[in-house]
């Protein structure tokens, strides 16, 4: 995994950190919209991994397995 910590030059100038998805450098500034990812793409295909279930927070889930409609009450 890339470390991901920011670099922070020291001369005011804003800090940098790599795009998670390609490793590019980024401005940490208002001025890079997708931060920390480097471009709109980078960050849809960050968003596609979590979805497809290719990225995930490891452990145990924190809430039982829910489906819709499990403890409504449904008047037939």
């Amino acid at each position: 995994m890339r470390d991901l910590t920011a670099d922070r030059p020291g001369d005011g100038s804003p800090a940098t950190v790599q795009c998670p998805n390609c490793g590019a450098r980024v401005e940490w500034s208002a001025r890079s919209p997708h931060r920390p990812f480097c471009s709109e793409r980078c960050r849809l295909i960050d968003l596609g991994a979590w979805v497809e279930g290719e990225r995930y927070i490891p452990g145990e889930p924190s809430l039982d397995a829910w489906s819709p409609g499990e403890g409504e009450d449904v008047d037939d």
